[in-house]
């Protein structure tokens, strides 16, 4: 499986890719942004200081001027990328070292020129490069600077202070020094779980949309009396909440709150991805918003936020974008529900239930090799004639009281669906309907309907 993906460059260490291809994406990244200034940043796993050090050597070799900013979250990186402290120096682009909420064992590369993210083309261009290794030759430069003070302050310009009980559950991430404390700062009253920085991730998986692992960050929340919970990934622009009664909340529940919050303020967009549950576009319509269906992943969602102007946008993995901070952000969107919760003086638990559930699947994944996915696909695709398709990513099925979504794979030989019904009779209508239309899916089916 190759390590340079739609939206980033990520991969196993030591198995896909070593601190040698991070030499040679630097060299590469280095002459395609051809004698720019590029900060450099990276989270807090094991690999991250070797890939990082070779990484930036590569970027000098080439002429470019490199700003360290250290170890940090993605957000902090984010920041660093348009802060103004920096003022007509400021990077004209920048690399993180991170695989974000995969497990220890990966790592990569998150890319950012211009106001942009990575496009796929971009990262193709790259490839194609290191594959070439026809570069640049030239002799940058390197300094350091430390960014932590002034994103708290920018964090504490933009949000404002309270007073609740919050668990932070920070995977022994990146987030384990830096949210707690601007969180204590702001006024509320914190208790830590897994906050020491340790790139093992010892005690939970640091993908929080995977909630099978936030047992801890609930029972923890019930424990302490909290009026919610944090759970972050590793890099800390994911984020999940968990209720005062220690039950976590979908993103697209959380989104839900956010949207509603939004629109108190008036009309505006909102960008969701197309995995995301009917309730993301149904609360955005009964507010008076506009939805705007995004295919899945972190840079085509962001880069459609940014074209649209859009007040906010969310994806199932738990990513927040907002438009005053032009970004996503665990620690802002935590901030934001906090202000959510104090200004509307209800529990988390309370606005949860307000929004309605509806029967739907996890991403489930079925192998399938790459020569045979076209072909599934194509046989998805054949529902279209009688009921609306996409092909924004994959098939996309729309029926009156539900959806199924058939895609490729981004990290394997396999193919990820999922279904979403009204009631248990329309998912049973459904499931049958795409057993006979891709009978490769029929054993899934069967075992989710056991399930």
């Amino acid at each position: 499986m190759s390590i340079y993906k739609d939206c980033d460059i990520r991969g196993i260490y030591g198995e896909e890719f070593d601190e040698k291809d991070a030499y040679l994406i630097g060299k590469a990244v280095g002459t395609l942004q051809r004698g720019k200034r590029l900060a450099g940043g990276g989270d807090i796993r094991l690999s991250t200081p070797v890939l990082k050090a070779s990484l930036m050597r590569g970027l000098m070799e080439t002429g470019i001027h490199v700003i360290d900013v250290g170890c940090v979250t993605t957000p902090m990186f984010y920041y660093a990328l348009d802060a103004a402290e920096f003022g007509t120096e400021a990077p004209q682009g920048g690399i993180m070292v991170t695989a974000s909420h995969n497990p220890a064992r990966y790592n990569g590369f998150k890319m950012m020129f211009g106001n942009f993210p990575v496009t796929s083309e971009e990262i193709k261009k790259v490839e194609n490069l290191v594959h070439l290794r026809d570069f640049l030759t030239g002799n940058g430069s390197y300094e350091t600077r430390n960014v932590e003070k002034n994103y708290a302050a920018f964090i504490e310009r933009n949000c404002r202070k309270g007073s609740l009980k919050i668990v932070l559950d920070c995977c022994d991430g990146a987030t384990s020094k830096i949210v707690p404390q601007i969180m204590e700062t702001m006024g509320y009253e914190v208790s830590r779980l897994y906050c020491g920085y340790d790139g093992n991730f010892p005690n939970r998986n640091p993908n929080p949309a995977e909630y099978n692992c936030l047992a801890d960050v609930c029972k923890k929340v019930l424990e302490t009396g909290a009026d919610l919970g944090a759970a972050y990934d590793g890099d800390g622009d994911r984020v999940v909440f968990i209720d005062n009664r220690g039950h976590y909340l979908t993103s697209e529940k959380s989104f839900a709150v956010f949207i509603r919050q939004y629109l108190k303020g008036g009309p505006g967009s909102f960008v969701y991805d197309q995995k995301s549950a009917s309730l993301v576009k149904n609360t955005i319509l009964a507010y008076g918003g506009m939805p705007v269906m995004e295919r899945s992943g972190y840079g085509f969602i962001k880069q459609r936020f940014l074209k649209e102007r859009a007040l906010a946008a969310g994806e199932i993995s738990g990513h927040f974008f907002f438009r005053e901070i032009g970004r996503d952000d665990g620690l802002y969107a935590t901030l934001k529900m906090c202000e959510i919760l104090e200004e509307e003086g209800r529990s988390l638990a309370e606005m949860a239930e307000e929004f309605p559930d509806s029967i739907i699947t996890p991403d489930l994944r079925v192998f399938c090799p790459y020569e045979e996915q076209e072909k599934w696909l194509d046989k998805a695709a054949e529902m279209g004639e009688c009921y609306p398709v996409s092909r924004m990513d994959g098939v996309r099925i729309e029926f009156a009281d539900g959806w199924f979504l058939l895609r490729k794979s981004v990290t394997e030989q396999a193919m990820t669906y999922r279904i979403e019904a009204a009631d248990a009779e329309a998912f049973e209508r459904i499931r049958g309907i795409v057993k006979a239309a891709v009978p490769e899916l029929k054993e899934s089916l069967l075992n989710l309907a056991k399930g």
